[in-house]
């Protein structure tokens, strides 16, 4: 078998690894069980995608990312690799075809959701699958202590007792050390085997700003940095609405959020790539898979609810290497609203089961039924009729989703399906009657296997090509079809899905844990804490205590981030040392004191000085600060 390097350079044309790859392939490779925790852009899928390739056998890769698993799918494809993909909005022939190519045919990669692993389907094939690696990426979903827990992940142990002899490999940019030991408990890891980059980046620096106006501040970011740029914003409308701005002040750019249609959203996201477009204001459903390394500053104009996405998010600038920025605006009373979040995002649990009863009803779901069943849901429309706060319903919906009951996706993409409903003999009269339509009934039955006795999820932009029609037209046959009763063509939907994953229940018997809920509460509101405490650093480094906050404590500070540029800018000679020296040690003589009342005494001297000089004497240890924030002298 050809070795990890030749793997490299054949299918990538890379002549190295990056920092920890090849130790964690090597790991793999030993048949160990490992966890690998690398930044965005670090590399993940090389770490699992190289092994597998140097081993018989199938890579099984578990994703949440439908956008991702697509992407990466057609990325090895690209490379001559044979990978396949089962994922929402797939019929059960289809489903079934792709099971039975990667149960008996030649292929490297079955890419899945967690979802899948619970199908009765997937299970029928799960023993035929000849495993070599089992992959999970965003393996922190599998933590309910973590940011984004997703409940089916906690499923994936269940294939260690079919394949106890394939080693997992987990992988994800974002994980605090209690994450990091719940990933391995729950993948039954049989030892702790981390390997986890160093959270630095030389390059990015940091910034937070309490402005008066968040749009002058951008506009400032935006004309002194230059280069291509992400602007986050919370919510669709404000995406819009800041696009229009940059546009009247002629910087070149568009709005992207999960609202739009998939070509739509295809189509901006490839200009802005292209550097067509320089700026690309979001929602925060851009940019995960996007490998652009030339993002000169990402800019976010709402406080993220946690350290984690922030990271991320942030780490979408600067992957070439170059100087890059991270910047983060907010005004006081956002500071202070961010406190109030954890009442905001987990709201009583008898408030969710009145969300959860108008839901079923809104739906129409009797009782006992539902399971197993996408329905179309516009969430406007439902808190509309409801008359319920917007809020309400979507952290409502979220505990539905954590606590088993359902799942709600904005970007579930359900493709056009078709299927034949009569027999060849009606089929073959038809075409003679119906010539127009001869071409369109050609194509449907040469480009999709068993189309004839089964409903195939089609594409309408394809169709149009090889038909020579325009995709309206080709619509407009299809719908014709339909009509005359040859087949049954179902739209594609775009629109938001709610997912049931069992029956409806009725309000008083649905069941619900409160102990875990009040839990995952508890952790919500230490990450608030953890965001709240970032921005208000006035002297510490910002790479350095988002590193500590995911456990890596040999960071070094960065000299780049705004509160190290402040401190480098503050320069001391050895007379004003001495004089503020002097001034700390009278106040502080026979008592402690609150640091807000040391820096009033030293009325006439910059803060920033002040700071600098007590910093150096608590590293020196003649002033100590108790965990209340009180400084002494040392005894």
């Amino acid at each position: 078998m050809p070795t990890p390097q030749e793997i490299l350079k054949q299918y990538w044309n890379y002549d190295v690894f990056r920092p920890f790859q090849e130790q964690i392939i090597n790991s793999i490779l030993q048949l160990k069980d490992t966890l690998a925790l690398l930044p965005t852009g670090g590399g993940k899928s090389i770490c699992f995608q190289v092994p597998a390739l140097t081993k018989d056998g199938l890579c099984l890769v578990i994703s949440p990312l439908i956008a991702l698993m697509k992407d990466q799918v057609e990325n090895l494809k690209k490379r001559d690799i044979p990978a396949l993909a089962v994922h929402s909005g797939m019929s059960y022939f289809e489903v079934k075809q792709t099971l039975q190519n990667a149960a008996f045919g030649h292929y490297k990669f079955l890419y899945v959701s967690p979802e899948r692993l619970e199908s009765d389907l997937f299970k029928e094939y799960l023993a035929e699958l000849k495993l070599n690696i089992i992959a999970v990426d965003e393996a922190h979903c599998i933590s309910q202590w973590g940011y984004d827990f997703r409940p089916p992940y906690l499923r994936i142990a269940e294939l260690r007792t079919v394949f106890p002899d394939v080693p997992v490999i987990a992988l994800t940019a974002s994980a605090t050390p209690w994450v990091q030991e719940d990933i391995c408990d729950k993948l039954l890891f049989k030892e702790r085997n981390i390997f986890r980059q160093s959270f630095e980046k030389p390059n990015l620096s940091f910034s937070a700003f309490e402005v008066d106006s968040k749009v002058n501040k951008l506009f400032d970011v935006l004309n002194k940095v230059g280069g291509s740029a992400i602007v986050y914003t919370r919510n669709r409308k404000g995406t819009k609405e800041i696009a229009h701005l940059l546009k009247l002040n002629n910087i070149s750019a568009d709005y992207y959020h999960a609202g739009l249609l998939q070509e739509e959203r295809n189509k901006k996201q490839e200009d802005w790539i292209d550097n067509k477009t320089e700026v690309i204001v979001s929602t925060n459903a851009f940019g995960m898979g996007i490998d652009k390394p030339d993002v000169r500053v990402v800019v976010h104009m709402d406080i993220p609810d946690n350290v984690e996405n922030y990271y991320q998010e942030a780490g979408r600038a600067g992957r070439d290497g170059k100087r890059s920025f991270a910047v983060l605006v907010y005004t006081k009373q956002e500071l202070a609203e961010l406190q109030k979040l954890p009442d905001i995002k987990y709201p009583p649990v008898s408030e969710i089961k009145k969300v959860y009863e108008a839901l079923v009803n809104h739906l129409q779901i009797p009782v006992g039924c539902g399971e197993a069943t996408y329905y179309d849901f516009n969430l406007n429309d439902f808190v509309r009729y409801f008359k319920l706060n917007i809020f309400l319903v979507i952290n409502s919906l979220k505990a539905l989703e954590q606590d088993g009951h359902l799942t709600f996706n904005e970007q579930v993409f359900v493709p056009s399906k078709v299927g034949f409903t009569c027999t060849k003999d009606v089929l073959n009269d038809f075409e003679q009657a119906h010539p127009h339509l001869e071409n369109t009934i050609k194509y449907l039955l040469r480009t999709y296997e068993g189309i004839f006795n089964h409903s195939v999820s089609i594409s309408e932009s394809l169709l149009s090509r090889l038909t020579n029609a325009s995709t309206n037209e080709l619509i407009k046959q299809l719908q014709e079809l339909q009509a005359y009763g040859i087949i049954d063509y179902q739209l594609q939907k775009e629109t938001p899905q709610i997912f049931f994953l069992h029956n409806r229940a009725s309000a008083l018997q649905l069941s619900f844990n409160h102990t875990y809920y009040l839990q995952r509460k508890e952790e919500y509101t230490k990450r608030v804490k953890a965001m709240e405490g970032y921005i208000r650093l006035q002297r510490s480094c910002r790479s350095k205590y988002i590193g500590q906050y995911f456990g890596d404590n040999e960071m070094k500070p960065c000299g780049v981030c705004d509160n190290c540029l402040q401190q480098k800018n503050t320069v001391l000679s050895q007379e004003e040392f001495s004089k503020i020296s002097e001034r700390i040690f009278t106040h502080l003589a026979n008592r402690e004191s609150e640091i807000d009342l040391l820096l009033q005494q030293m009325a006439g001297i910059k803060k920033e000085k002040v700071w600098k000089v007590l910093d150096y004497l608590q590293a020196e240890g003649k002033v100590s600060v108790n965990e209340k924030g009180a400084i002494k002298r040392a005894s």
